[in-house]
C-alpha cells in the first residue's frame, strides 16, 4: 500500500470519526435531553419520589387533620407524575398507614399507591390494576383504548392547573399571544427576531403523544397542525409544561415561564381566572367499578379538607 493510499484512507476514516462524535455530542448534549421517554422509570427519574412518600415524616405532602377515615376494600392510586403530590396526600390523609408501601426507590405491587404516568395511569384503569387515577383529561387514543376494551370512564373534576410556556432565562421575550405560540408550533414563526427576540432558529419542543401535556396541548392547538421539526441544535427552545410539575417537582433552573396573552401564570391569575390557559384536572375511574370507596373517596377530595390539600399542593381548587 502506498503512502498516498493510506493518507487518503486515514483522511476518510479521520472524517467518519468526525462527523460520528460530533453526531454523539449533538444526540447527549440536545437531542437526549429533549426525547420523551415514556415509561414508570422515565417518570420516576424525572421526580424525586421518596418526597412524596405518604406517612414518612420528612416528606413534602400536604398535611390535613380530617376525621374521615378509610377502610376495607382500598383503592389503588396512580396517575400523572405532576399529580404525585395531590394523590399521594391525599392517601396520608385517609389511608391507613400500612397501606401504602414504598422500598428499593418505589412503590411495591401491594401498595395502595402506585407511580406510573399519565399514560400507566390510564391504562391501569382501564385494565383494572388502578381503580382511580389522577390525571388530565383523557387524549383521543386514551378514549380509544377504554372504547376498544369495553369500558366507560367516569371524570371528577378535583382541580385545576395552568398550562405554561418555557424558554431559557437568557431568552429576551418574556412573553407571546396565544396567535404566536400556534404560529411557532405550526412553522409559521420560526426565528425568534419574528417576535422581538433573537436571530436565531426556533426549537419548539413537543412531548409523547400520550402525555398529559401533550394532551393539552393538542386541545390549545385546535384545528391547527403541529408542524413536526428536526431538533435546532443551535437555536433556542421552547417547551410546555403544567405550572406545578415546572415549579414544584423538578429543577427549573435556567429557564423561565412567558406570560401569555399578556397574563403571567402565578396563583394570583390561576384564581381569578385572567391566566387563559387554565385546566381541570381529573379523578378518573371505571363507571362499572364497585368499590364504594370510590365514591367516599371523591367525596371527601371534593370536601373542604380534600380541597385544601389541592391547594396546598399549589394547585387551585375547584
Amino acid at each position: 500500500m502506498n503512502k498516498r493510499l493510506l493518507k487518503q484512507l486515514c483522511a476518510i476514516f479521520g472524517a467518519v470519526m468526525f462527523f460520528l462524535l460530533f453526531d454523539l455530542a449533538i444526540y447527549f448534549n440536545f437531542t437526549r435531553k429533549c426525547l420523551s421517554g415514556f415509561d414508570a422509570k422515565a417518570s420516576l427519574d424525572a421526580v424525586d419520589v421518596e418526597k412524596y412518600i405518604p406517612f414518612e415524616q420528612d416528606s413534602e405532602l400536604a398535611e390535613i387533620n380530617t376525621s374521615v377515615s378509610l377502610d376495607g376494600e382500598l383503592p389503588t392510586l396512580d396517575g400523572a407524575a405532576a399529580l404525585l403530590p395531590v394523590y399521594a396526600s391525599v392517601a396520608q390523609a385517609v389511608y391507613p398507614q400500612d397501606s401504602c408501601k414504598f422500598q428499593n426507590g418505589g412503590f411495591t405491587a401491594d401498595s395502595a399507591v402506585q407511580f406510573t404516568n399519565t399514560h400507566g395511569a390510564y391504562k391501569a384503569v382501564v385494565d383494572g390494576s388502578a381503580d382511580v387515577v389522577f390525571c388530565a383529561a383523557p387524549s383521543k387514543e386514551q378514549l380509544d383504548y377504554a372504547e376498544e376494551k369495553g369500558v366507560r370512564l367516569k371524570l371528577v373534576p378535583i382541580g385545576r392547573e395552568a398550562f405554561v410556556f418555557i424558554v431559557n432565562e437568557k431568552n429576551p421575550i418574556d412573553q407571546l399571544s396565544s396567535a404566536q405560540i400556534k404560529d411557532i408550533y405550526s412553522g409559521k414563526i420560526t426565528r425568534w427576531s419574528e417576535i422581538g427576540g433573537e436571530n436565531r432558529l426556533i426549537d419548539p419542543l413537543t412531548r409523547h403523544p400520550l402525555s398529559g401535556s401533550q394532551s393539552v396541548m393538542d386541545k390549545f392547538m385546535g384545528e391547527t397542525k403541529i408542524k413536526k421539526s428536526p431538533l435546532c441544535a443551535f437555536g433556542s427552545s421552547i417547551g410546555f409544561s403544567f405550572r406545578c410539575y415546572f415549579t414544584q417537582l423538578t429543577d427549573s433552573s435556567g429557564v423561565k415561564m412567558l406570560s401569555v396573552d399578556g397574563v403571567y401564570p402565578d396563583i394570583e391569575n390561576i384564581s381569578n381566572g385572567s391566566y387563559p390557559l387554565v385546566y381541570d384536572f381529573y379523578a378518573v375511574y371505571r363507571e362499572d367499578n364497585d368499590n364504594q370507596n370510590i365514591e367516599k373517596l371523591t367525596d371527601f377530595i371534593l370536601s373542604e379538607d380534600g380541597q385544601k390539600i389541592i391547594e396546598e399542593c399549589g394547585y387551585s381548587p375547584v
